[in-house]
This record gives C-alpha cells, structure tokens and sequence, in this order.
C-alpha cells in the first residue's frame, strides 16, 4: 500500500493518471439534509465571451477548480456577551424569529475558554460540522475562508483555518471563528458561503473530483480508529505514521448521484 503522509514519500512509486479522487460524506446524518454538497467553486456563469477574460486565465481557472464551497447550514445572528461573572457568550440576535431553536444553537455554537484564545481580547467560538473529506491517494485539504466570494455582510473577524492529510487523517471539519471586533456582530444565513476545502495533491497538474462517497464498514471503522485522539495528545500529527500503517487500501467508494461533480 502506497498512500503517504507527505508528497515527498511518494518518489518512486507508480504515477498515476486522471483526476484525483477525493470523497465527502456527513459523519452524522441526523438532520442532514440541512447540509448541502460541496461546490466547486469554479463556476459557468462566469463571463467567458472574451478571449482575455480572467475567467479564461489557466492560472485562474487552476487555482479555482481545487477549492469547493461549503455553505452555511443555519442562520447565525450572533453577539459577543458576557455574563454577570464576567463569563463570555454569544445572543441569537434573532430572537423568536430565529429559524434554529434556542437549544439546538447553544449545541451548536461553543465558546472556546478564554485561557484557550490565541489573543487576548480576541474571542473563538467552535461549530462543528458533519463534513469529513477523504482520499486513497496523497491530498492535503485547506479549510479556508470563502475569499473569492463577496460577503455582503463582512464579517468581524477571521476563520480559524487549518491544513492536514485527508487520505490518512479523515476527521469531521470544524468551523472556528476568531471575533476580533467584538463590537459588531456574527451574521451568516442559511446559503452563504460559509468556508472552502483547498486540496493539494503530488501531481499539480492533475485536476480534482469531489463526491460523496458511501459511509461503508470499513470506513467507519477507520474513523472510529482515529477520532477522539486529540483528547489524550498534543501533536496528533505525530500520529500520522501509525494511522497510515493502521488503514485499509481502499477506502473511497463514491455514490452516483446527479449533479456529482
């Protein structure tokens, strides 16, 4: 089995050819269906009439085709508060009119500990998503913000993005916000864009797929292997090696739908 944690380790082994594979699947499907499919974020509507339009760049048409959009499951009308304690939260802005119950937010909105914020004054709070990427082959995935989208409503601070292995650490992606104008407020609705999947793979010049791939037994498994290791160490990376050793050859099993892409 040749997968690899790095692009290096692979010199030497068989080039392969065609798009690279990457798969995408909910790790909890209750409720599901409030979460839509990721989008490549290279798009038709662009105005391809002219021979100089950007939308015909190969540097711009490369660079697009390997981040996919993921959107917003839910409205957030979010402000930064702080109890009689001095204790930090957030208020759903929207009150009665809001279109998530109360309770179902305050699951879904967490407050990092503020011994935990990278800067002072700057808080994080944390939504977990269902989302997991996978491959059988070398890919690193980037969560990053959506910037090539306009955001109608700016939003008053930075996602907290991240970089690691899909092909040997398949874990469900987090959401995490840094407020640093907590003067303002959160808002995102249901639809915008909410974060791009980056992928790097060892041979840039092949292009990317993502489909939803089947949560099969041996899948599950895997991820059941790995999932809760950032609880008991610091440097999950390290870990990379012994999960590598530990996977199945063959993992992505892509489901035909329509409008897979």
């Amino acid at each position: 089995m040749q997968l690899s944690v790095s692009f290096e380790n692979t010199a030497g082994t068989e080039k392969r050819s065609g798009p690279v594979q990457v798969g995408w699947f909910l790790n909890q499907t209750k409720g599901g269906v409030i979460y839509s499919a990721p989008e490549r974020v290279r798009g038709a509507e662009r105005n391809r009439t002219h021979a100089k339009s950007a939308s015909r760049c190969p540097a711009v048409v490369n660079m697009e085709s390997r981040y996919f959009l993921v959107r917003c499951p839910f409205d957030l009308n979010l402000q930064f508060v702080r109890d009689k304690e001095g204790k930090p939260g957030v208020r759903n802005l929207n009150g009665a009119m809001s279109g998530i119950r109360g309770n179902k937010l305050r699951e879904k909105v967490i407050m990092t500990p503020e011994q935990e914020w990278r800067y002072a004054g700057v808080p994080t709070i944390q939504i977990p998503t269902p989302y997991v990427f996978i491959s059988d082959e070398p890919v690193h995935i980037s969560q990053v913000p959506p910037f090539l989208h306009y955001l109608k409503q700016p939003w008053p601070g930075t996602l907290f993005g991240g970089r690691f292995p899909i092909n040997v650490w398949p874990r469900p992606l987090m959401w995490a916000f840094e407020w640093h104008d907590t003067e303002k407020p959160l808002r995102i609705d249901r639809g915008d864009p909410w974060f791009y999947a980056g992928f790097e793979t060892a041979s840039p010049e092949r292009s990317v797929t993502c489909q939803e791939v089947e949560r099969t037994p041996e899948l599950l498994e895997y991820m059941d292997l790995i999932s809760g290791a950032v609880n008991y160490v610091n440097q999950t990376f390290s870990l990379f090696e012994e999960a590598e050793r530990r996977r199945p050859e063959t993992l992505v099993k892509p489901i035909a739908r329509r409008g897979a892409t």
